[in-house]
């Protein structure tokens, strides 16, 4: 069994929602208190034992490749302000893993930056994760839990949360075969946005796979979709077709930044859960009500 060391984040979104501070700066790099969203994706990633980072980043993408190399300046003048304890935070950032960059090519679509990374990934199985979400809270890292099913199941494996009704129109909803351990499901496929009355189960699938590299073979046949786009979730579909399929339905909290609200509410979230933050934020929340 090859251990899975690799995941591939897609950066090269033109990031339109967050237009115009987006113009200059990369939506990945939008904080979430003190750290870039981007920053978060790639701890969870390290905390789950993944060694290597692949970046698929376009133009106005440079921000992200900074961020996550040295900056000997900064870290000598805080070492030189005594702020020894912010100087190891921020050499850290660099130090957590082996950073790849790679420009997307093609057309556009979340298919093709995975497609674009083949080379690096070889014949391995490996991760994708998205570079505006990732999850909190859980016992383990949210692609942890991902690699633990993958390790038993050698499949496929995709990231699940369970909604209520109205998810069922918002998120592709699983069709489901059994429940193979407790929160594992094999499952057939994944039909987009079927509704209430059509969905036939209520566990959503989320940004985050463990895939094999058959997949490239895959993207390099897969016809422009939606908007004239490669998608991943259509290879993804055709995969599933030629060899069992899992969906983890995750342990821990869903953080969504790709929208104004989202990015909002996931910073309001943190915060109140900031030992530092959290009683200033519940005053300043209760005097506004």
């Amino acid at each position: 069994m090859q251990k899975i060391r690799k995941v591939v984040i897609p950066v090269a979104g033109y990031g339109t929602r967050f237009l115009p501070v987006t113009k200059a700066m990369p939506k990945e790099m939008m904080p979430i208190i003190d750290k870039p969203v981007i920053q978060y994706v790639v701890e969870e990633a390290v905390d789950s034992g993944i060694t290597d980072i692949v970046l698929v980043t376009g133009a106005s993408k440079r921000a992200v490749e900074d961020h996550f190399d040295y900056n000997h300046d900064l870290q000598n003048w805080l070492k030189k302000q005594g702020k020894n304890e912010m100087r190891e935070r921020v050499k850290k950032i660099a130090d957590m893993a082996n950073f790849t960059y790679i420009r997307q090519k093609g057309p556009y679509g979340n298919g093709t930056p995975v497609l674009n990374a083949e080379h690096v990934i070889g014949d391995e199985p490996f991760a994708v994760v998205w570079g505006d979400e990732f999850f909190t809270g859980g016992k383990k890292p949210r692609l942890k839990q991902l690699l633990d099913v993958y390790e038993k199941y050698q499949d496929p494996v995709l990231t699940g949360m369970r909604v209520g009704k109205e998810g069922t129109d918002r998120f592709g909803i699983v069709d489901p075969v059994a429940e193979v351990q407790k929160d594992v499901w094999e499952i057939k496929g994944i039909v987009e946005k079927p509704g209430p009355k059509k969905a036939k189960s209520k566990i959503a699938a989320m940004g985050g796979y463990i895939l094999p590299p058959e997949i490239f073979e895959i993207l390099k046949k897969t016809k422009r979709g939606k908007g004239g786009e490669v998608w991943l979730a259509d290879a993804i579909a055709v995969l599933g077709k030629t060899r069992p399929m899992y969906i983890k339905i995750v342990d821990g909290a869903y953080r969504d930044t790709g929208t104004k609200e989202a990015w909002l509410k996931t910073n309001i979230a943190l915060a109140l859960e900031d030992k530092a933050l959290k009683t200033e934020m519940r005053k300043y929340i209760k005097s506004l009500l």
